[in-house]
């Protein structure tokens, strides 16, 4: 399948994505249970704002303000009719700042979980999740959409849906889970569970991987588990900036540029090929890790002892393999985050 990204992955060793939404959001304004995505009507001009943030900066991927911009979610706030036209808004708004620049950007159409649980565990079935998702993708098509980019997922039953709801809609994706649990996600999948997730799709992704999670020294355990499988499908590796730290009652996170910047050097020499930033990664960050791609060579794949050393340690010992437990990951007086 042709199109703007894989076109891109094809040129190009190394992509660099966007940063957070939430975050940024805040920053703006964004009070604390207001649904974001419906400020892609009411404020597009900072919603265009947080995407051209991200390409100044250098992003060659940029994702659209509809992380929670499915029916499912949107019922939150008595808008789940709305899914549809909220995405394909997301996507214009994301269109007008990518036709603006005279080098390719990607427009990708965010897709967050639905918050429920599927079955057999909980109410939401296969069929009912993939018309959400189809919803949805159909919205972020019309509204001009590079790609789709499905994120944050704990549970392969919901990766298959979305998958699923993808090809109805006919559009090339991407898809990333969480893995915040002692490198698993909440639903159990280790690194190598979703390769073999991936692998079995009979729509797969163009590239996969892992954002969120727990900070960014976790994050990279996983995309060298993603590695270890012999995987050749590009991997992401997206990676909170730091650690959230409350104050002046606001979250902040603690990653600094310089150390995310660091972060998304280990990220390629890990093995990843689309690397950017989770929650609390702003432009600031965005333009290190852009500077530091841009300038420092290829590596040797990082051991765990060089990744805790430049970027802290572990939130566990385990990375959910099995393979280690017990085993303890060097550890540095400093926070992990920065």
């Amino acid at each position: 399948m042709t199109n703007a990204l894989s076109k891109l992955l094809a040129s190009r060793d190394w992509l660099l994505a966007d940063g957070a939404t939430g975050t940024n959001l805040f920053n703006m304004g964004l009070e604390s249970g207001d649904a974001p995505e419906l400020w892609n009507e009411t404020h597009p001009d900072r919603i265009t704002r947080l995407y051209t943030m991200a390409v100044d900066a250098g992003s060659d991927i940029f994702l659209t303000n509809s992380f929670g911009g499915n029916a499912a979610r949107l019922k939150l706030h008595g808008e789940e009719k709305r899914a549809r036209a909220l995405s394909r808004i997301s996507a214009e708004i994301g269109r007008e700042v990518a036709d603006k620049r005279d080098r390719p950007v990607v427009v990708a159409g965010s897709v967050g979980p639905t918050g429920e649980i599927m079955a057999p565990m909980g109410a939401l079935t296969h069929d009912l999740a993939v018309e959400i998702f189809h919803e949805q993708a159909d919205g972020l098509k019309e509204g001009g959409a590079d790609v789709l980019w499905l994120e944050t997922i704990s549970a392969p039953e919901e990766y298959k849906a979305a998958a699923e709801a993808f090809k109805l809609a006919g559009m090339p994706w991407c898809g990333t889970m969480s893995f915040d649990t002692a490198g698993r996600t909440m639903m159990g999948l280790t690194s190598a569970d979703m390769v073999s997730l991936v692998d079995g799709l009979r729509y797969p992704p163009l590239a996969f991987g892992a954002n969120c999670g727990v900070g960014a020294s976790d994050l990279l355990r996983t995309v060298l588990g993603f590695a270890a499988q012999g995987t050749e499908r590009p991997i992401i590796a997206k990676g909170n900036a730091g650690i959230p730290k409350y104050h002046d009652g606001h979250i902040h996170y603690d990653g600094t540029p310089e150390l995310m910047a660091d972060y998304a050097v280990l990220a390629r020499d890990c093995g990843a090929t689309i690397i950017g930033g989770c929650c609390g990664t702003t432009a600031e960050h965005l333009e290190k890790m852009h500077e530091a791609l841009s300038t420092r060579p290829r590596g040797e794949r990082p051991t765990l002892d060089q990744i805790t050393d430049a970027l802290g340690p572990f939130s566990s010992a385990a990375d959910g393999t099995g393979e280690d437990e017990g085993a303890t990951p060097k550890r540095r007086n400093r926070r992990r985050g920065g």
